[in-house]
């Protein structure tokens, strides 16, 4: 019952500014149904938001994983800290011409980063 209405809210907020697919965000974290592989497919749906909305992505390698984990626990109260990790790590989507060449990079994991 209260994931079902949590989806209902998270699906009828704003997401035409940073600030606001954020917030989305982190309602969405705090929703998501599962123990494991939430936070990667969270960032996944992050990243299609943000390249549909604001024609941006994450460069996730840009992001530390502590300061993410500590900042993603911290968001419910105050979201302010993982505004600016993932501001200072977007970047506009790169096109050769056809095709994106940017791909979500959401699942990987290396050296300390996201």
């Amino acid at each position: 019952m209260y994931l079902e209405a949590a989806l209902r809210n998270i699906d009828n907020m704003p997401q035409s500014t940073f600030d606001e697919i954020v917030e989305k965000y982190v309602e969405m974290n705090i929703a998501h149904p599962f123990r494991e592989g939430n936070g990667r497919s969270t960032r996944i749906w992050l990243d299609l938001i943000l390249r549909k909305e604001l024609k941006l992505v994450i460069d996730w390698n840009k992001v530390d994983k502590e300061d993410y984990l500590l900042a993603m626990e911290r968001s419910p109260i105050k979201d302010v800290e993982i505004k600016i990790l993932l501001k200072n790590a977007l970047r506009p989507i790169k096109f050769d011409g056809k095709k994106e060449l940017n791909l979500p990079t959401g699942l990987v994991y290396t050296k300390g980063k996201i």
